[in-house]
Formats: structure tokens, C-alpha cells, sequence
């Protein structure tokens, strides 16, 4: 009899060690990052505190619109830095949202110099309301934008990074606002030196 009752507890025993690595498998598989969910939490943390994952880490978004053909882009700011030489430089994304190729026809500058830059960021203004003043894309001696120039129409569901670089306003000024063809205004808060 006591040998029938170690039988049975040695095979309890291993059912239950077998059921434990099973479920310790389907918890490590469900737990990693598959790219289908949000198993810690960070995406909603992530909208909440207003950062976006890229390549380099969290980027704090300092302005989203939405605008365009259809209103399916998504503009964001991610960086408006006023450096030491002179020049505030905008960074961010630029996403397509919609269920069509998009093409950026009107973002091209009305300026004489820069309407040669086709589908860029060229069209982008800078406005400091305390200055009463609007700053265009600076350009070098041959008219091309210091912006980034795009290859063609987005894809749906594409997203790409842009840069766009202005003189800097004074220091007194520390928010402007940021604008592209079509897009509504932004007004973002500058940082750097």
C-alpha cells in the first residue's frame, strides 16, 4: 500500500511539474513583444505622457496635427531646438493615416528661390506672435531648402521623418508658432541654448 501511495504521488508530482513548465511557456510566449499588444503598458504610458517610441528611444511630442487631402496626415513635432548659431531647427514625423497613396503637391514654398524644392518641407513657416514676425525655411546658394525633401507620394499607414530649419527668433521668444501648406498651426515651446 505504501508503495501503490509513492507511485501515485511520484506521478501527481510530475503532472504538476509538467502543467507548471507549460504554463510558465504559454506565459513567456503571450509576454513578449510580438509587436500585437501592449504587454507592459508602455504604449498607453507612452500617450499619456506624450512620447513617441522611435529608433532612439522615446521622443517627447511637442505638437500633433492632423490636416491634408481627406485630413489623413498626422504632422508631429518632436524637437524645436534654438541652438548657439543661430538657427532653430524643427524635427518630427509625418504620417499617413489614410486608405490612399498621398502626394504632397501644395507643400512646395510660394517663395521665389525655394519653388523649386517639389514635394518638401520648404513650404513651412515659423511665426513668433510676441515678435510679430514670420520666418521662412533658410536655403542654401542654390535655392535648396535646408528641409527634408521627399521621394514621392506616402503609402498608407507610411511614416517618415522630417527636419526643418529657420533663423533662430529672439530669446525673449520661447514658443512659435510651426506651419506647412494645408496643415493647421502648431504652436510648440522651444528649446536649447
Amino acid at each position: 500500500m505504501t508503495v501503490k501511495r509513492t507511485r501515485k504521488t511520484r506521478t501527481r508530482m510530475a503532472a504538476a511539474a509538467i502543467l507548471t513548465g507549460l504554463v510558465l511557456v504559454a506565459t513567456g510566449c503571450s509576454s513578449g513583444d510580438d509587436g500585437g499588444g501592449k504587454p507592459d503598458g508602455s504604449s498607453e504610458k507612452q500617450e499619456k505622457d506624450g512620447t513617441s517610441g522611435g529608433s532612439g528611444g522615446e521622443e517627447k511630442v511637442l505638437a500633433q496635427v492632423k490636416g491634408g487631402k481627406g485630413g489623413n496626415l498626422t504632422l508631429t513635432v518632436t524637437s524645436a531646438e534654438r541652438d548657439s548659431s543661430g538657427f532653430t531647427t524643427f524635427k518630427g514625423t509625418l504620417k499617413n493615416d489614410g486608405p490612399t497613396v498621398v502626394v504632397l503637391p501644395g507643400w512646395a514654398s510660394e517663395e521665389k528661390e525655394l519653388k523649386d524644392n517639389g514635394l518638401s518641407m520648404a513650404g513651412a513657416t515659423m511665426v513668433d506672435k510676441k515678435g510679430k514676425k514670420r520666418y521662412f525655411i533658410l536655403r542654401d546658394t542654390n535655392g535648396r531648402c535646408l528641409c527634408t525633401r521627399f521621394s514621392g507620394g506616402f503609402q498608407q499607414g507610411e511614416t517618415t521623418e522630417w527636419f526643418a530649419q529657420f533663423p533662430a527668433p529672439p530669446e525673449s521668444t520661447t514658443s512659435v508658432d510651426f506651419q506647412v501648406a494645408d496643415m493647421p498651426s502648431a504652436t510648440v515651446e522651444l528649446s536649447g541654448e
